[in-house]
């Protein structure tokens, strides 16, 4: 793999994101996750909320994190998408690792920047979601238990969206616009149920490739698809803990669990294929924006 000549690069890490960082997925994701959590952090206090400058340096860098943590995935996935991935950036040339590290520290010397304008916490504390991408990658080129058993890498790899979550709610605590309490722990323990249904949804099928990396392929079906509706229920009652007391506007996130419902009724009803996805990603999104939502409108 050669390195293009300067003036093409960003041309090339353009098309690279998006194709592999869609930013009308990922962004609205990030952005709706940090809006969603600092809104109802906030809300549950008492105090009324809107976003604000602060709000936006989370925003970004949340969003630069989860682009670095692709591009990671991109290098480090680059055995496996040789055989079952053709097509993707790397492998085809599209990209190339040199490219993608160069663009990994300067999202790295970004992110830094942007939180040092809000306190050194939340400069470390960003930090430390790159660090553990990185700690992760290494891990994986060591272990091949690690890179190749589904339940195993779930269990070491998702601590990096926690660490995403402690960020948000950590640089608000420092910044003193919430005291840690009991409802931080319930509110990063409802953002892993939400983005934890949608990645086990995503990987369950009835069906699966010799060397496939499904949920579905090591669990079987019915126990995968059972998780997948388990976490969402789980962040239905995480809301009704949290929001309960505030009555029906309070409750109106807990609408979007009709979404998991059908996707679950309809991939045991089929029999075949995978997971209904615009289910398990209407969760996600809607979710978020209905606690967004909540944030505002509550007084």
């Amino acid at each position: 793999m050669t390195t293009a000549a300067v003036p093409q690069v960003p041309g090339r890490l353009g098309r690279f994101l998006l194709s592999r960082f869609r930013p009308h997925v990922y962004a609205t994701y990030g952005i709706l996750w940090v809006l969603a959590l600092e809104g109802s952090a906030v809300a549950l206090t008492g105090a009324s909320w809107r976003p604000s400058g602060a709000t936006w340096v989370r925003c970004v860098s949340v969003v630069l994190v989860l682009l670095f943590l692709r591009m990671l995935d991109e290098e480090k996935d680059f055995e496996y998408d040789r055989v079952h991935h053709p097509d993707r950036p790397l492998v085809t040339g599209a990209i190339t690792v040199t490219e993608l590290r160069g663009a990994m520290a300067a999202i790295t010397a970004v992110v830094a920047a942007l939180n040092a304008t809000q306190s050194a916490t939340a400069v470390l504390l960003a930090l430390a979601a790159l660090g553990y991408g990185l700690f992760l990658a290494a891990l994986e080129r060591l272990s091949p238990a690690v890179r190749d058993r589904q339940l195993l890498n779930l269990a070491v790899t998702y601590p990096v969206q926690v660490l995403l979550g402690a960020y948000v709610y950590g640089s608000l605590v420092v910044a003193g616009t919430v005291t840690a309490d009991w409802h931080g722990a319930v509110l990063l323990a409802l953002c892993a149920c939400v983005f934890l249904h949608f990645e086990v949804a995503r990987k369950t099928a009835w069906e699966a490739e010799p060397g496939a990396r499904l949920y579905s392929a090591d669990l079987g079906p019915r126990p995968s698809a059972a998780i997948a509706a388990g976490l969402a229920a789980g962040a239905v009652g995480c809301q009704v803990l949290l929001f309960a007391p505030d009555g029906p506007l309070g409750l109106l996130p807990c609408l979007t669990a009709a979404l998991p419902a059908w996707g679950t009724r309809r991939f045991l009803a089929a029999r075949r294929g995978g997971w209904p996805l615009p289910t398990a990603m209407g969760f996600v999104l809607g979710t978020y924006l209905a606690l967004v939502v909540r944030a505002l409108l509550l007084p």
